[in-house]
């Protein structure tokens, strides 16, 4: 387990958590060997256990060492201690992307732009290196004090991929590509995939496919067209808007096919934005009939193994019949049906030696392979008797037609399998039996009553059933301590049951206010002044005005400890809202915020409180909305963000005598001295200059260090002196001064 002051490696000095993520924990350490700060991630544990999971990761992460690009987070060491894999890293200061936008709504069209070259200027460095990044999403781009823009985890995202690791560790099924999320080869394009999502979301503030389940987003990358970034920010140039589409298109021929394309594109934007010069590439042309080229000669020939001479022979064919001339064929000799109403034409070769049969067949099947343009039509006999050409011809129809029948057949059962396989498609067999007992499975209750009420819910949080408070007077439990639960321990409940939890409010606890049919501003008022936390649901209520609190847990009259949660359900009038507030326990504020917009709602104020359990250290402890609830789209959520149990305290209350005659023996009453108080937390207590002691009693409270020491400063006059010898003569010392400073060690009491 890492701990802050611990060295790994004989070299990294951890000094401070600075980030967490699905897969990994960031420390802020000090190389030692090289003397400067880097940053390390370290595996979690239930990656470091999954030995296939970390020998891939550990040649991916050595491939990414081998990167050095200014747009690129270096990694600089890959190594293993005592079961903790970790990464060394360049330490960016700065924030991520993701952060970046959420600041500002959105990004202007330039700044969009600006980021984008940068990152695609590191992606492409990668690329070069044949390394795939597969995982670009804002979360992965940081942005530096000074402006730079730096791509990170490149070698993580496919040893995650290749273990099949679940999505929520992979990153946001929001940037996918549509070939990543069927689960089938990704490229380079499926990077330059991810990033038009990226540039889509700066433009605009948001994704593009949204969804209640990462199943319904893949579904939506691989099906649904991608919408305009112009329908959300008008403003943004027909240039950039194009480049979205082309980097966003599902299949990956019709993207750019190298970032170095794209960057030529992006960089064009800046200086024409309004032109309209990306080059979409048509589908239909794309698969339209072409005339033969020499690159496709060349190619035919290295596939098919032919021979140098015929080649050879294939190109004299194709000058003929580029230099022959239309005219009507003979009455006797067979025509070919001319689409259009085009006149029939026949090549007339040159008096030329004929290869063998065989290969004049290979010529002629290459010539069916690559027709002509529709404006220059040809006769397509070889000198071959008119039954033998038939035969060929038919053959090859029949091959053909079997060949496309086979191919949809073959595709029509990919598709359904690959449908089952995200869930597109049910069947009434086995799997319809494992959703069944999926939706009935069952836990078991785990005891609870004697514990503290906070580590209560993590823990039934943590086996899928969902704690209810209510409190009660009592003399046996301490306050915050559960006397009762509505399920007994070792029974068999429904995952998602609430557990109604009876806590104890002590023999002396706060009577809780009576809120109900009063406004919710009113009703958390009265209720954080008697010192509760308040939690808010909502309902629709024909009765209770919308806004009012239609209830209140625990109710009015009752008492609680202080601190505690008070539920109160506001109404939303006879219609219900259509947002459900997502649960962002236990979430860093990052990941809340992320959660919250794109569940169409904003994080509202975020509070740093104390908090004693400590699961919940820098994390999410509170939430003003329960999860679950309905409310208003874009409602603000607070958040409390948990410091980690309250500090201990310590307090100075004790005069001060001057210095002792072991501390100085020319120390002389009178003196005038500057008495400073110092914690060793470096922290300044008290300073005065006085010559009369002792200093009356001080009392300092709130000091967060146990010892510290008072600081005596002043100066000692030495008298002069006169000595005669004993030869008469006389010798004058003349007096001097010398300053004087002494520390007294000091213990402070606890408060």
């Amino acid at each position: 387990m890492i701990k802050i002051g611990m060295m790994i490696g004989d070299r990294y000095e951890i000094l401070e958590k600075i980030g967490t993520g699905g897969m990994s924990d960031v420390y802020k350490a000090k190389d030692h060997k090289l003397n400067r700060f880097i940053a390390v991630k370290v595996l979690k544990q239930e990656f470091s256990e999954n030995a296939n999971f970390v020998s891939k990761f550990r040649i991916e992460a050595q491939a990414a060492a081998g990167l050095m690009h200014p747009n690129i987070v270096n990694v600089y060491d890959v190594g293993e201690e005592d079961g903790i894999y970790y990464i060394v890293m360049e330490l960016v200061e700065g924030i991520t992307l993701k952060k970046y936008i959420e600041k500002k709504a959105r990004l202007s069209v330039k700044e969009a732009v600006s980021i984008a070259i940068q990152v695609s200027m590191g992606i492409e460095a990668a690329h070069n290196n044949h390394i795939i990044h597969r995982d670009i999403k804002p979360q992965n781009i940081m942005i530096s004090k000074e402006g730079k823009v730096k791509v990170t985890d490149f070698g993580i995202a496919k040893a995650a991929t290749s273990n099949t690791i679940t999505s929520n560790v992979m990153g946001s099924v929001h940037y996918t590509s549509p070939e990543q999320a069927r689960g089938g080869y990704s490229d380079e394009r499926s990077d330059i995939y991810s990033l038009g999502i990226t540039i889509f979301e700066m433009l605009t503030g948001r994704v593009p496919f949204n969804g209640e389940t990462t199943v319904a987003i893949a579904i939506k990358h691989i099906q649904e067209d991608l919408p305009s970034p112009r329908d959300f920010v008008p403003e943004i140039p027909v240039s950039v808007e194009q480049i979205v589409f082309k980097c966003c298109q599902k299949s990956p021929d019709r993207r750019y096919q190298s970032m170095g394309e794209l960057i030529t594109d992006l960089k064009r934007s800046l200086m024409t934005p309004d032109e309209n010069f990306v080059k979409q590439v048509n589908a239909d042309e794309e698969a339209s009939t072409r005339m033969i080229s020499d690159k496709d000669y060349s190619q035919i020939k290295k596939q098919s193994g032919a021979s140098i001479e015929e080649a050879m022979h294939l190109r004299k064919e194709e000058e003929v019949r580029r230099n022959v001339q239309k005219k009507q064929q003979p009455s006797g000799q067979k025509k070919k049906q001319q689409p259009s109403g085009k006149k029939q034409v026949k090549r007339k070769p040159k008096p030329q030696p004929q290869p063998p049969k065989k290969e004049r067949e290979d010529v002629y099947h290459s010539r069916r392979k690559y027709e002509p343009d529709e404006d220059y039509e040809i006769d397509e006999e070889l000198e071959e008797d008119d039954e033998e050409e038939e035969t060929t011809s038919g053959m090859e129809r029949l091959t053909t037609i079997l060949a496309i029948v086979a191919a949809v057949i073959i595709g029509c059962i990919i598709l359904f399998l690959a449908g089952r396989a995200i869930g597109l498609f049910h069947t009434g067999g086995q799997d319809s039996e494992e959703e069944v007992t999926e939706e009935k499975k069952q836990v078991e209750m785990i005891d609870v009553v004697g514990k503290n009420i906070d580590d209560v819910k993590v823990a039934l949080l943590n086996i899928n059933l969902t704690p209810e408070i209510q409190y009660e007077e009592n003399t046996q439990y301490a306050q915050g301590i559960v006397i009762k639960a509505s399920a007994n321990a070792g029974e068999m409940v429904d995952e998602g049951t609430n557990i109604v939890l009876t806590v104890s409010a002590g023999s002396e606890g706060i009577e809780v206010p009576k809120v109900v049919g009063l406004s919710e501003a009113e009703a958390v008022s009265n209720l954080e002044q008697k010192g509760f936390q308040v939690s808010k649901t909502s309902a629709a209520d024909q009765y209770i005005q919308k806004g009012n609190v239609i209830s209140q847990s625990p109710e009015g009259g009752s008492k609680a400890f202080s601190g505690a949660t008070v539920t109160i359900c506001i109404s939303t009038g006879i219609e219900n809202a259509k947002i459900s507030v997502p649960d962002v326990m236990g979430k860093s504020e990052d990941e809340a915020m992320s959660i919250l917009v794109e569940a169409g709602l904003q994080l509202g104020s975020v509070t740093e409180v104390t908090n004693n359990n400590k699961d919940y250290l820098g994390l999410v402890c509170y939430q003003s909305y329960s999860a679950g609830t309905y409310v208003d789209a874009g409602t603000r959520v607070d958040i409390h963000v948990s410091a980690g149990p309250a500090q201990a305290t310590y307090r100075f209350t004790d005069s001060i005598t001057p210095p002792t005659s072991a501390e100085d023996p020319n120390y002389k009453s009178g003196t005038t001295v500057t008495v400073t108080l110092m914690a060793d937390d470096g922290t300044q207590l008290m300073s005065t200059q006085t010559s009369s002691f002792p200093i009356a009693q001080q009392n300092i409270t709130g000091i967060k260090t146990s010892t510290g020491y008072i600081l005596f400063q002043y100066q000692n006059t030495i008298e002069g002196s006169t000595i005669t010898n004993e030869d008469g003569s006389v010798t004058t010392t003349e007096g001097s001064t010398e300053n004087k400073e002494i520390r007294r060690a000091v213990n402070f009491v606890q408060e």
